[in-house]
């Protein structure tokens, strides 16, 4: 049974910054998605099992930044710059596939973490 679980949601203000970590029990290729109200899940970005290769949704490269820490079994998303508009549970989750930017090729999902940005 593969687990995850999120940490590191919170409030903060605009322009403010945020750390989302995800404990994983394997090794993954990793995504992060987020879900707004009202909204559908939508990707973040993905990072590969070793070797770190990423890829980022377009409109969020230069402020989220996604990395791993295998030897702690942890993936994290930096989050810089924030804006109201990125409100949202995150998720974090594994698949065995290559750099999937789609939820549904994803298997195994966290409870996800509540970020919210005032302005």
């Amino acid at each position: 049974q593969v687990q995850l679980v999120e940490s590191g949601g919170g409030l903060v203000q605009a322009g403010g910054s945020l750390r989302l970590s995800c404990a994983v029990s394997g090794l993954y290729t990793m995504g992060w998605f987020r879900q707004a109200p009202g909204k559908e899940r939508e990707f973040v970005a993905t990072i590969s099992r070793v070797n770190d290769y990423t890829h980022y949704r377009d409109s969020l490269k230069g402020r989220f930044t996604i990395s791993r820490d295998n030897a702690k079994n942890t993936v994290y998303l930096q989050m810089n710059s924030l804006k109201p508009e990125d409100t949202a549970v995150y998720y974090c989750a594994a698949t065995d596939r290559r750099l999937p930017g789609q939820a549904s090729m994803y298997d195994y999902w966290g409870q996800g973490t509540q970020v919210t940005v005032s302005s």
